[in-house]
Parts: C-alpha cells; sequence; structure tokens
C-alpha cells in the first residue's frame, strides 16, 4: 500500500534519523541497472531511460553528500556494453558524456574514470580527462565511473602491469612468481589507492554483479533492490544503508 505523501515523508525522515553514522559505508559502489526496461515499461527510447538514470545519479550523489559518505563507484559503461549496436553505443556515451559535463560543473564531486579508457572512443575519454581536471580539488566526495570496464579484464590487466613492471625491474619470472603477493595486484587495478566497496547496491532485482569489482568486493556486503534504477528513491538508499548498518561483517572469518 503506497503511503500518503506526508505519512511517507515523516516515515524517510525517521529512516534516516535512525541510521547510526559510525556504521555507514565509506564507499558504495552501485549498478545502476535498469534504465532499459524503465523506457521500454514507460513507451520511451532506450536513450530516453538512460538519460533519466542519469538524471537519478546525480540526485542519488546529493543524498551521498548530505550523509557524508566520502566514496561512490558507479557501474556505467561495461566492456560488454561496448559491443552495442553502433546507434545504442552512440546514445549511451552521448549520455555519460553529459551527464560528467553536469556532475563536473556542480562541483558536487572529484570524478575519476576506472576502466580500459583506451577502449573508449575519443570524445568520452576526453570528456573524463577534462572533469578530472576541472574537479581535482573538490574534497567531500568522490566519484569513481566504470566504463570500458570489467571486472575479469581488470585482473587481467594488472597481472599484465605486474608482468611489465618485473621485467622492468630486471626480476625473472620465477622470482614473481615466490613473491608476489595480494597487495601487488592490487597495486595495478584500475581502483589502486582507493578503499574496497563496503557496500555495493544493485538495482532492477538483478541478484548478481556481472563482473563490477571482481577483485574488490571480495569482503563488500550486497544489496539489491527491486527498484528500476531512475525509480530508485531515497527511502529505497536509506533502506540499503539501515540494512547495511545491521549487518556484522566478518570479512571471511
Amino acid at each position: 500500500m503506497k503511503l500518503p505523501q506526508p505519512l511517507y515523508t515523516v516515515y524517510e525522515r525517521s529512516l534516516a534519523a535512525s541510521l547510526p553514522v559510525e556504521k555507514l559505508p565509506q564507499h558504495i559502489g552501485v549498478l545502476v541497472d535498469g534504465n532499459r526496461r524503465w523506457a521500454a515499461l514507460s513507451g520511451q527510447s532506450t536513450k530516453h531511460g538512460h538519460q533519466a538514470g542519469a538524471a537519478r545519479i546525480i540526485e542519488f550523489l546529493g543524498w551521498c553528500t548530505e550523509l557524508r559518505i566520502p566514496m561512490v563507484t558507479l557501474y556505467m559503461l561495461s566492456t560488454e556494453n561496448l559491443k552495442r549496436s553502433s546507434e545504442e553505443l552512440t546514445d549511451l556515451v552521448e549520455v555519460i558524456e553529459g551527464f560528467i559535463g553536469q556532475l563536473a560543473d556542480s562541483g558536487l564531486a572529484r570524478i575519476r574514470a576506472v576502466g580500459q579508457l583506451e577502449s573508449l572512443p575519443d570524445s568520452l575519454r576526453s570528456a573524463f580527462e577534462g572533469a578530472t581536471a576541472q574537479t581535482e580539488n573538490v574534497q567531500d566526495l568522490q566519484v569513481n565511473v566504470a566504463v570500458g570496464y570489467g571486472g575479469r579484464q581488470e585482473i587481467a590487466d594488472a597481472v599484465r602491469g605486474l608482468l611489465r613492471e618485473a621485467a622492468t625491474s630486471g626480476a625473472s619470472l620465477a622470482e614473481l612468481s615466490e613473491s608476489i603477493t595480494i597487495d601487488d595486484i592490487s597495486r595495478h587495478l584500475y581502483t589502486s589507492g582507493m578503499p574496497d566497496p563496503d557496500l555495493l547496491i544493485r538495482t532492477s532485482g538483478e541478484q548478481r554483479l556481472s563482473g563490477f569489482m571482481t577483485w574488490q568486493s571480495a569482503y563488500s556486503e550486497f544489496y539489491f533492490c527491486e527498484a528500476l534504477w531512475p525509480d530508485f528513491r531515497r527511502v529505497d538508499f536509506l533502506r540499503a544503508l539501515r540494512d547495511y548498518a545491521q549487518r556484522q561483517r566478518r570479512f571471511g572469518s
């Protein structure tokens, strides 16, 4: 049953007030899924669905700022997405470029692209370069945008980088095999230097990660939401945070 707006507002405020600040995640990863289905259900174009999803991201990042969550990673363009039809890919890239420009102009967050950036269209790569420079001094929130991203590809690229590093230093494969550590691989990931995500949220009802942060999510908490991304509300986010705060994190134990 849908609550009347006044009761809904009271419920949302009560939910927000009940969240223990010390138990909020410091890094949230989000699979912004459901834009295409949302568009199909509303009789709109796929591009319109992506535009609605991008608008929701801006709103979502505002919620994160209010709650002082310092880092968010968004899964926006996978390596598989790059294989879509030329028309859909062109539309998606255009939407992402517009979103990056809007986010940079807002001054809401420091922007960093993570992924196989050389695989991106030139215009999108340039948009990220400009946005990174424009927002480098923003302090409160860092937004990592996963583009040209695949979890398995990231690990393969990290191992490749580690091998190149060893070759440059003159180490043999035998020496590398004896000394390689988890931290060595982590240093060569696209997310090098960032903390692993505490919480991963996926919308649209799908209960899988689809290659998102495969390495980094080893001890992350997962939250799956039925809402399609353009319909994801602040109250849905607050419920995800409440669920996270109530969990006992064990980190593999």
